[in-house]
């Protein structure tokens, strides 16, 4: 198992090279665009800041047909407290941490479990479309 923190408030999980998952405290702040998520990922997290004044120009994304092997999922803690628990494939336990209100946390490979410490408000972010709860996911 190792850990990076690469700037203040970002860290990263790993297990034998493989990331697992990578936290986005609150603090985290950057001056220029960072994506977090390697170009491969089917999922992309970035954080994009932009002073007063500039413009997006207006813009739709081309139709491309992707291959998703795996759910990956990015969980936004909007209120609370949250215990996750990190798993490798083989469902054995890795590490586990704290998520507190304003941390981002980009789920990328194992397994995940949760504990809500305090009431909790959580926005998840994910693929779909939604197999059903049978076929998308397995409970350990």
């Amino acid at each position: 198992m190792s850990e990076k923190i690469f700037a203040e408030g970002y860290e990263e999980i790993k297990f034998e090279d493989k990331l697992i998952a990578i936290i986005i405290r609150k603090n985290f702040s950057s001056d220029k665009v960072v994506f977090f998520s390697p170009a491969e990922f089917s999922q992309q997290l970035g954080y994009l800041p932009y002073k007063k004044g500039h413009i997006i120009n207006p813009h739709f994304h081309l139709k491309s047909d992707r291959n998703i092997q795996f759910t990956q999922e990015v969980l936004f803690i909007k209120k609370g407290k949250v215990h996750v628990k990190f798993y490798l494939e083989n469902k054995q336990f890795l590490k586990s941490t704290v998520l507190n209100a304003g941390d981002i946390l980009f789920l990328c490979s194992g397994g995940h479990g949760f504990e809500i410490i305090e009431d909790s408000e959580i926005f998840e972010v994910k693929q779909g479309p939604y197999s059903g709860r049978e076929r998308d996911k397995e409970t350990f």
